[in-house]
């Protein structure tokens, strides 16, 4: 014997003999549904969208040495970067502290286990962290208070932008000694080869380059030329003596003169030396100061990690739970259900009720 067939247009004969139970069932979800919905509190929430910068345009080092400017980072490291520190744990249990969600969420007092997860699975369930289509990241979060829930998003920002600054904080702090090192020696060394230079033109008599080389270069001269002429005239050799020993006072260092020629070329040399020597030193020395006076004040600015697109405000409309939808979906998975029951007790009533044939004699 073949087996029955059934089709859809056989589900309303079935419907309408079992019509007054699944008008029951219908009636009874669409009024508790109406009931829990109507019970159901209002969640709003509230997004703060933002950029993350690259933390590399936020470092003294580059913004002293090369005068790098902030840059909006929409690297893939960067995004889930910040988006690990909105998910973590201790920045969930800070809010929670911050916030006195345990109260809010009455979920018991904080210190208990139990409490501190169930807060804290609480919290992560109302977070909402996500990469948008346009490299920007929007952090939502609901609450059934809505000031609470602008609050809480606008604050998480601020605690992102904070641990994200902390994780390069110590590097720039390193290169910040670095530069002030690097001043401290500059400015021993410039002060070294000054006072050098000092020693040199006390110990050569050098004050005044100019000056001195033409007073000792016309002395010099005068001084020869006499020695010359009174040679040829034939005048007192004591006079010619004194002129020599004159001639040789203005040349060797010997002779003890304050200024001569020997130890002046000798401290020509030396101050020109230490002079080079010092415009180095001051060159390199005020390019340290300033780029130690600019990464100072790049630390202690403490630069944004993140550009702020749009503040977390209050929300003017409620975001959940969408009522209808509830009571309709209710009611459809009620028909569903209730036909599936109904077809399932019309299948075993045919099976037991079909009479067994048996052979002919």
């Amino acid at each position: 014997m073949s087996e029955p067939s059934y089709s859809l247009l056989g589900l309303w004969p079935i419907i309408n003999r079992w019509k007054k139970l699944v008008g029951t069932a219908l009636v009874l979800a669409l009024v508790l549904s109406v009931a829990v919905a109507l019970l159901m509190p209002n969640v709003y929430k509230s997004t703060a969208v933002f950029f993350p910068t690259n933390p590399q345009t936020t470092d003294p080092d580059r913004i002293a040495t090369e005068g790098s400017k902030l840059e909006l980072g929409g690297r893939t490291e960067d995004l889930d970067r910040i988006i690990t520190i909105g998910e973590s744990q201790p920045i969930a249990e800070l809010m929670i502290k911050r916030f006195g969600l345990h109260e809010h969420y009455e979920t018991g007092a904080a210190g208990d286990d139990a409490a501190d997860d169930a807060a804290l699975r609480k919290f992560s369930s109302n977070l909402d962290i996500v990469h948008n289509e346009r490299d920007a990241i929007e952090l939502t979060f609901f609450d059934e208070d809505k000031q609470l829930a602008a609050r809480i998003a606008n604050t998480l920002v601020q605690v992102i932008d904070s641990v994200n600054q902390q994780l390069t904080l110590e590097n720039r702090r390193n290169v910040l000694g670095l530069y002030q090192q690097r001043f401290q020696f500059l400015n021993k060394e410039f002060e070294t080869s000054r006072q050098k230079l000092i020693q040199a033109r006390r110990r050569y008599g050098i004050y005044g380059l100019e000056q001195q080389s033409r007073y000792l270069a016309r002395e010099i001269i005068e001084v020869e030329t006499d020695l010359r002429k009174a040679e040829g005239e034939g005048d007192d050799s004591r006079k010619i003596a004194g002129l020599r020993r004159a001639l040789r006072g203005l040349t060797r260092s010997e002779q003890g003169n304050v200024l001569n020629l020997e130890d002046y070329t000798r401290g020509v040399d030396s101050l020109n030396l230490f002079t080079a020597r010092m415009t180095d030193l001051q060159g390199r020395l005020v390019k340290a100061r300033g780029d130690y006076e600019t990464a100072d004040v790049a630390l202690k600015g403490k630069l944004s990690s993140l550009y702020l697109v749009q503040k977390a405000y209050p929300a003017t409309k409620k975001s959940k739970p969408i009522r209808w939808l509830i009571v309709a979906g209710s009611v459809f998975l009620t028909l569903a259900l209730s036909i599936v029951v109904i077809t399932l007790l019309e299948l075993w009533r045919r099976t037991t009720r079909r009479p067994t044939s048996r052979p002919a004699l």
